[in-house]
């Protein structure tokens, strides 16, 4: 160990053992039974979920990179990152998912000199393939590389590329040059593990049957949300025993009815909306973990208190998210109208 890091040489020794666990994935329990001694920020009164094939243990609510609705004006920013991380750690809130240049900074920035004590996946979404420049293997390991150097980083927990909201807009080629640059960055050690994320359920489906080697996606799912019928994504990751993160879990905010600033008088009953629906949606055991973006060391406390609510929702709570739901989805902004297609997954 170095300033609390894992070295390179150790991560690798650690990292080829990955290909056996994938294997003995299915006979691991996944019961609470045992975890403390393997999980990150373990606490009792946090619920942790495998990760898929990677094996890891993940806390059942996850820290999203986004903080959309952080008031920073009477508050240091950095601070406001940095208490919240440390908020989580406290709770065992284990794992951040950071997606953007800033996110990545400004979380490997809050972790300092604790780096090893929470999983953190990240991505460079200016310059992975949604950038027609970064299709190639090649770009894709040049822009990880170059993100890598500039946060002080040795190693990801997870590389998981952002792709094209519609996945299906790329070539089968391009599809090829994602999975060489991810195995390539395992193989190299700068990713513990590997995944995508995409805003399109057939699109995600195809990967992950056509490319055994991905262990991780993340896609949309709200309280709007219900497993497909039919060809449900969830019937892939299962079958394929891949980690699946939930994103945009209150509907980029529109579920609720304030704009979580201090003293929103409309605080309560958020808070409340969003355990209802962190309460859904963990109801789904296909799904690892939502991922949503808290802002304030209160949004964290509100989602360790719905882990430790009654998982299933009563009649009246039921009738209530379904209210709530129905107000989210005729409130969403233009730009996010797609997030309907994610009605049935």
């Amino acid at each position: 160990m170095k300033n609390g890091e894992l070295s390179r040489r150790t991560f690798l020794k650690s990292s080829s053992l990955v290909a056996a666990g994938a294997i003995a994935g299915a006979m691991v329990d996944t019961s609470q039974a045992g975890t403390a001694a393997k999980t990150l920020c373990y606490n009792p009164d946090m619920e942790y979920r495998r990760l898929g094939k990677t094996n890891l243990m993940v806390s059942a609510v996850c820290l999203g990179g986004h903080w959309k609705r952080v008031n920073v004006m009477n508050q240091d920013f950095d601070r406001n990152r940095r208490e919240v991380v440390d908020r989580c750690m406290e709770l065992g809130v284990n794992y951040i998912d950071a997606c953007v240049r800033a996110e990545v900074l400004a979380y490997c920035k809050a972790l300092k000199g604790r780096r090893d004590k929470m999983y953190m996946a990240l991505s460079y979404s200016a310059k992975e393939v949604r950038n027609p420049e970064y299709r190639t293997a090649a770009r894709l390991l040049q822009g990880l590389d170059e993100l890598m150097r500039e946060s002080g980083q040795e190693y990801t927990d997870l590389w998981r590329i952002t792709c094209l909201e519609p996945g299906g807009r790329h070539t089968f080629d391009t599809s090829c040059e994602i999975i060489e640059a991810l195995e390539k960055a395992r193989k190299q050690g700068k990713a513990r593990f590997i995944g995508i994320s995409s805003h399109d359920r057939r699109w995600l489906k195809m990967m992950i049957e056509q490319f055994p080697q991905l262990q991780v996606i993340l896609f949309p799912y709200t309280s709007m949300s219900k497993v497909a019928p039919q060809d449900s994504l969830f019937d892939a990751v299962k079958r394929c025993d891949v980690g699946a993160f939930g994103i945009k879990p209150f509907a980029g905010n529109s579920l609720f009815e304030g704009d979580s600033s201090p003293g929103s008088p409309t605080a309560e009953q958020d808070n409340r909306r969003a355990r209802l629906a962190i309460r859904y949606i963990l109801c789904n055991p296909a799904i690892t973990a939502p991922i949503p973006g808290l802002i304030s060391t209160a949004q964290v406390d509100n989602m360790a208190l719905a882990v430790r609510e009654r998982r299933q929702l009563d009649v009246e709570e039921r009738a209530e998210l379904e209210r709530a739901s129905t107000q989210m989805w005729a409130r969403l902004p233009a730009d996010y109208h797609w997030l309907k297609n994610w009605r049935y997954v």
